[in-house]
């Protein structure tokens, strides 16, 4: 199996497991990868998804050029258009899969191309120091299309976005951390760790206002202010009949900690 799966209590982590190839995707391992997306966001059990890369060089150097292009010649534009609207986009978390539940990307080494828009599409990034980030496909005449030319922008802004991406340079983590593609800096080795981390104090809080709390922010990007509230307000009414709402307000109490179950 080219993905890796770990479960630890409610945190289920994913590792592309293709090192020979710095991590790239070829389209079995892509749909591999959206298989297991699919599988967290329908498990009740599991609060936290963590991706990452095997080895200690590369979290994904993006698509195997030479195996996608094989792939998207067997088809004609609109074959290939057709596709792209209704089925996952590559890793399964760039196009046409929405997952309220909190992903971290740890990154440990290139993140580029096709790497960089899967870790575009989660929520958090940790990287190590010595991890470095582009969207490299002008290089080879193509665009970043999955997803790239549209979140980057929206991440750290449309001037150093265009710089990345017209120049197809790589961008060093401590850039990245600059201009907030990334959430923190760890040591070489530690990009998984810190992130089971993130995701255990993650996994303190309620997870169903921790999913609302991602789908009110992702959605109200794109609304004006009152269209925005609105949805904040649609989003909160149903949490406050859940247990765990009531859970939290016993756990404080009863001054102890919450014990809370998703429902």
């Amino acid at each position: 199996m080219n993905i890796l799966k770990e479960q630890r209590g409610r945190i289920t982590i994913l590792t592309i497991n293709r090192p020979e190839a710095k991590n790239a995707l070829d389209i079995e391992t892509s749909r591999e990868l959206a298989e297991h997306f699919i599988a967290f966001r329908d498990d009740p059990e599991s609060w936290v998804a963590i991706i990452t890369g095997a080895g200690d060089t590369s979290f994904c150097a993006g698509g195997d050029l030479k195996k996608l292009g094989d792939y998207y010649s067997s088809m004609t534009p609109a074959e290939r258009r057709n596709k792209g609207e209704v089925e996952p986009g590559i890793g399964g978390i760039t196009r046409n899969l929405s997952i309220w539940k909190p992903i971290i990307a740890a990154v440990n080494g290139f993140c580029l191309a096709g790497g960089l828009e899967i870790a575009l599409a989660c929520d958090l990034r940790i990287a190590e120091k010595h991890a470095q980030f582009g969207l490299t496909e002008p290089k080879w005449g193509i665009i970043p299309g999955a997803g790239g030319t549209q979140r980057l922008p929206r991440l750290i802004g449309m001037d150093k976005a265009l710089d990345l991406m017209m120049t197809a340079r790589k961008m060093p983590a401590d850039e990245a951390l600059a201009c907030g593609l990334i959430t923190r800096i760890v040591d070489s080795g530690q990009a998984l760790d810190a992130a089971i981390e993130l995701a255990e104090e993650i996994c303190q809080n309620a997870p169903l206002a921790v999913r609302a709390v991602k789908e009110a922010a992702m959605r109200g990007m794109d609304m004006r202010l009152d269209e925005g509230l609105r949805l904040e307000q649609f989003l909160a009414e149903p949490l406050r009949q859940s247990e765990d709402a009531k859970e939290g307000p016993r756990a404080f109490a009863n001054k102890r900690k919450p014990s809370f179950q998703g429902k």
